[in-house]
């Protein structure tokens, strides 16, 4: 029984590392937001630098 264990046991492994692979809607809504706020941030940073250079 052992025998028969050990030989699944790399197809189990396999199949794990797979499904982790896919993103599902909860991954692509965060790395959504995590644009959204590196995108406001950019921008930020785009009009202080103007305004800074106003005064």
């Amino acid at each position: 029984m052992n025998s028969n264990l050990l030989k699944a046991l790399p197809l189990v492994c396999l199949f794990a590392l797979a499904g982790c692979e896919q993103e599902g809607p909860m991954e692509r809504a965060g790395e959504q937001v995590d644009e959204a706020a590196e995108n406001v941030g950019e921008n930020f940073e785009e009009h202080t630098e103007h305004l800074g250079e106003e005064n």
